[in-house]
């Protein structure tokens, strides 16, 4: 990566997908951005998806920002609309902080997709409710506190077909970053221009806290869904246009 992005460069974007999912999330979308003309990448967080036979105790929110900040670095990006879903709220703030430290400009505007919104020293699991943090240890007990397995997709709004297919491809989480502190600097964070998008029907209860702050809090811009929690694949064709739309004008 160069020391600053050059404005001339092609904007591209990259999708971080949330917790029990991989890269394989996007598959719906990829296409569409694709076919728009837009580079577009999506990346396997270290433990999950096709990479879940890495698997190990020592994965962390660094490992995922790693992860993604390898990808922009081999891919050698210029200038990168970066979409977190869920969880990978959590792992975009990182990359974010980490990026416009070292390599101001290549963030062109940061969204989040439905997903959550730390403070600095806040964890995935700070503002869930005590019985959501309870289930969840209490989830990785089996496997000695190394993973959590994923919840069924209905929770997502999904149903049927697409109910079906979520739920063949989720791999567990890895747990220790459930409860993982990720510190950082906010208004270095805050000066990467950011788009919340709001999955409304059925609103995932775990998102809530930030569905409050996106609209109390100056310099959200904020896009409803009328769709669950998974719209890249309830509604791909709209999550599709609403990430083109943001990515002609950063």
């Amino acid at each position: 990566m160069t020391a600053a992005a050059d404005p001339t460069q092609t904007t591209s974007i990259v999708l971080v997908h949330g917790a029990w999912h991989g890269a394989w999330c996007w598959s719906r979308v990829l296409p569409l951005l694709r076919s728009a003309g837009v580079d577009s990448h999506a990346v396997t967080l270290t433990g999950v998806g096709e990479r879940a036979h890495l698997m190990a105790p020592t994965i962390d929110l660094h490992t995922h920002i790693q992860d993604v900040i390898g990808l922009i670095a081999a891919e050698e990006l210029q200038r990168v609309v970066l979409v977190g879903h869920s969880y990978a709220g959590m792992v975009i703030t990182g990359v974010a902080d980490r990026l416009q430290a070292n390599h101001p400009g290549l963030l062109v505007h940061l969204v989040y997709l439905d997903a959550a919104l730390p403070y600095p020293g806040d964890s995935w699991s700070s503002h869930h409710a005590t019985e959501t943090q309870q289930a969840r240890i209490a989830a990785s007990q089996p496997s000695g506190g190394l993973s959590f397995p994923p919840p069924d997709a209905s929770l997502f709004g999904l149903s049927g077909a697409d109910r079906d297919w979520v739920n063949r491809r989720q791999t567990p989480q890895p747990f220790h970053l459930y409860q993982q502190p990720l510190d950082f600097d906010a208004e270095r964070v805050a000066a990467v221009p950011r788009t919340f998008i709001d999955c409304t029907q059925p609103a995932l209860a775990t998102i809530a806290p930030s569905r409050v702050r996106v609209r109390s809090e100056p310099g959200w811009n904020v896009v409803e869904m009328a769709t669950g929690h998974d719209p890249m694949v309830s509604e791909p064709a709209a999550l599709s246009q609403i990430l083109l739309d943001i990515q002609r004008r950063a």
